[in-house]
C-alpha cells in the first residue's frame, strides 16, 4: 500500500531539500520520490542530506512536467498555503494521510510539494483533487520543504499503522490524472467553440468547473460519455456554421 504513494517535488531549487525529503520518506517507509524539473540534481549535497537514504535518490524519477509525474494516479493532493479565488476542498495533514492510505489500496496516489519560495502555481494546483494545508504559527508560518515532507510522511505512516490493514478499497475505479486533464482540455475547447466562454472570466469559470469534477471524481466510462456530449455539441455547432 505505501509503495503506491508518490512524493512529488516540483522545481526544487535547493538540492539539500531533496536529500532531506528522501531521508524523511525512508524514515516512514515511503519509497516513490518523483522530481519535476529540479534545478540542481543529481547533487552531492542531496546525497549528504539524505543521510543513508541514497537508495531512494538512486531510484528517484525525474520528469519534465507535472503531468508526466502524475501519470496513472487516481488521487492527487497538492500542498498550498495560499488562498485561492475558487474554493477547493482542503484537507488537514491527518485527513490527507488517511485518504492517501485508503486510496493507495486501489492504485497510485500522489502528494505534491511546490517550490521553496512560491509553492505550486494555480495551473499546477488545478491538477489536484484536494489541497493540503499544514497549520503553523501564523506569526512564523514558513515551513522548510524537508520539514513539510517529514510532517506528511509521519502522518501517512501513522494512518497506515492504525488503519492500513483495515483500509477499504474504493468500490470503483476513478479516472486517472491524465484522463481528467484530457477532459478539461476538451471542455475548455468545446466552451470556446460553442461561444459559451467569456475571455474575461474563462480562467475563473474553468477553475470552478475543475473543482466540480474533482469533487465528483468520475470514472473512465463517465468521462467518455461527457466527452461524447461535448463532441456532439461541437459537431452541431460546426454544421450550423
Amino acid at each position: 500500500m505505501l509503495k503506491n504513494i508518490r512524493i512529488v517535488l516540483v522545481d526544487t531549487s535547493h538540492p539539500g531539500n531533496i536529500g532531506a525529503a528522501a531521508r524523511a520518506m525512508k524514515n516512514m517507509r515511503l519509497e516513490q520520490l518523483c522530481l519535476v524539473t529540479p534545478q540542481r540534481y543529481p547533487s552531492a549535497e542531496a546525497t549528504a542530506r539524505a543521510s543513508g537514504a541514497d537508495d531512494l535518490l538512486a531510484r528517484a524519477e525525474v520528469f519534465e512536467s507535472l503531468d508526466e509525474a502524475l501519470f496513472g494516479c487516481r488521487l492527487v493532493v497538492g500542498t498550498s498555503a495560499r488562498e485561492r479565488n475558487v474554493s477547493w476542498p482542503v484537507l488537514s495533514p491527518r485527513e490527507c494521510a488517511a485518504r492517501l492510505v485508503s486510496e493507495a489500496a486501489a492504485g497510485e496516489v500522489a502528494l505534491v510539494f511546490g517550490r521553496e519560495r512560491s509553492g505550486l502555481s494555480n495551473e499546477e494546483l488545478d491538477r489536484c483533487n484536494f489541497l493540503l494545508h499544514i497549520p503553523t504559527n501564523p506569526e512564523y508560518s514558513s515551513l522548510n520543504l524537508g520539514a513539510a515532507v517529514q510532517v506528511l510522511a509521519y502522518e501517512v505512516q501513522l494512518a497506515w499503522l492504525e488503519n492500513g490493514e483495515k483500509a477499504l478499497v474504493p468500490h470503483r475505479e476513478v479516472a486517472t490524472a491524465e484522463l481528467m486533464e484530457g477532459f478539461h482540455r476538451h471542455l475548455a475547447q468545446a466552451m470556446n467553440d460553442l461561444g459559451f466562454s467569456d475571455p474575461r472570466q474563462s480562467d475563473k469559470l474553468l477553475r470552478r468547473l475543475r473543482s466540480l469534477f474533482h469533487r465528483a471524481r468520475p470514472d473512465r466510462d463517465e468521462l467518455n460519455i461527457l466527452r461524447g456530449i461535448l463532441s456532439a455539441a461541437q459537431g452541431r455547432k460546426s454544421m450550423r456554421r
